[in-house]
């Protein structure tokens, strides 16, 4: 079956594009959408669509909605600086979303409670 287009690019360039400006790798966006790196190699490399209920998942992994992730809109994608630095940041605080409701909102009151602290400092 060929590969379909819609839009500028293909479904597999337009997912691995807002991957790699969300920096995440494979491994990453697969953890986040609940299926497994080889199932997003396949969907970034091969012809077609993944499955319906795997677009959606991806879509929430990535903060896109479905007609941006399927090319219908464009992707309103901000690209993470490349420093090393903000990139360690952004991993640690990707690996917040893994933690319990309770202890996310106990990380937002600290970082909240923190910034608000170093605001306050001349």
């Amino acid at each position: 079956m060929p590969r379909k287009n819609y839009g500028e690019t293909s479904f597999g360039e337009r997912l691995q594009a807002i991957r790699k400006a969300r920096g995440l790798t494979q491994v990453q966006l697969a953890e986040a959408a609940g299926t497994t790196q080889p199932a997003i190699s396949c969907y970034e490399t091969e012809a077609g669509y993944p499955p319906s209920p795997a677009v959606i998942d991806l879509a929430k992994a990535l903060r896109v909605t479905t007609d941006e992730l399927l090319g219908v809109k464009a992707a309103k994608v901000e690209r993470i600086n490349d420093d090393s630095e903000a990139r360690r940041m952004w991993k640690r605080f990707q690996m917040v979303a893994g933690l319990p409701e309770r202890d996310q909102k106990a990380v937002i009151r600290l970082i909240h409670s923190l910034a608000g602290s170093s605001a306050a400092r001349p």
